[in-house]
């Protein structure tokens, strides 16, 4: 018996579209999978790209949704914002106007990974009537995520956050074709080969305007770039549990997060949430252990 591995199933099978969606402040970059269906949305997080949702845009296609992953704000092919505007309010209203651009209605799904994570929660609990149920990964909700950044542990970790917030780091980070992003990977998902994984994430955020902007992300959560008005809205509820079914799965050996702080995520979430920890996995399990992971979100969106 011959064994293949999910990456070449992925390339004998792939027949994932590449679109353009304009909405009223960027024009998206998007793979999509799926003719027809409740629209399931996908949001990657950093250091990635909607390419980290390559073996779930499939699964869900035939699990019959219409299966939509975006390259958030500032990752090409997604315009750069001409406001500078990270903040997870933005990201969240990004999510809302994708909805619209792509007709989504009541039965919409979201997903969403690390950044993508905080932009899913954000949105859910902002336009819940938009979605029917909600997944995350990697990133926990904000009481746990805030319990786990007083710990000297999830500190030692996280400090890339801290070093993002000086203007070394877009140099550093920039050198080398992007080692420093490599090396994350290998810390976060200990094993996996991150080849694939990188060679689009090069091809994302490799020039100089579009690694800031995905430092920029870092750089708003610390309030070095206040918040629009116009965000206001999404900004005041963000730390709300969303009110809908909510998955949430967390790899093992999570170099990232420390996974304790993931094991009672469903405790600050909504009735009937659940939260699930694949073994062997680590940051970016929905590529490192694709089988289990769409299961997993399979299983719950279909419920």
């Amino acid at each position: 018996m011959s064994h293949t591995s999910p990456e070449s199933r992925y390339r004998r099978t792939m027949h994932i579209a590449s679109i353009t969606v304009p909405t009223r402040e960027l024009t998206y970059g998007c793979l999509t999978m799926g003719d027809s269906g409740p629209l399931a949305l996908c949001l990657h997080g950093f250091p990635d790209t909607a390419h980290g949702w390559r073996y779930l845009l499939p699964a869900l296609a035939n699990a019959g949704y219409r299966a939509v992953a975006p390259f958030m704000r500032g990752y090409a092919p997604t315009t750069i914002p001409a406001d500078g505007q990270y903040h997870v309010a933005t990201l969240a209203r990004d999510a809302t106007a994708l909805h619209e651009a792509l007709d989504g209605d009541s039965d919409a799904v979201i997903i969403g990974h690390d950044w993508g994570a905080l932009a899913t929660y954000g949105a859910a609990a902002y336009a819940p009537d938009r979605w029917r149920r909600v997944v995350t990964a990697a990133v926990p909700p904000s009481g746990a995520m805030a319990n786990a950044m007083t710990t000297y542990d999830q500190l030692k970790r996280s400090w890339y956050m801290f070093f993002f917030q000086v203007g070394l780091s877009d140099f550093v980070v920039s050198m080398n074709d992007l080692d420093f992003i490599e090396r994350l990977w290998a810390d976060w998902s200990p094993g996996h080969d991150a080849t694939v994984d990188m060679q689009h994430i090069r091809d994302s955020i490799g020039s100089t305007q579009n690694l800031a902007a995905a430092l920029g992300y870092y750089r708003a959560t610390w309030g070095t770039v206040p918040v629009s008005s116009e965000y206001q809205d999404i900004q005041d509820i963000l730390g709300s549990p969303p009110p809908q079914p909510t998955l949430y799965i967390h790899g093992r050996n999570d170099g990232c997060v420390g996974v304790e702080f993931a094991q009672n995520a469903a405790q600050e979430l909504s009735p009937g949430s659940r939260s699930e920890t694949i073994e062997g996995a680590g940051h970016f399990a929905q590529v490192e252990k694709p089988e289990e992971f769409n299961k997993l979100v399979l299983d719950f969106i279909q419920s």
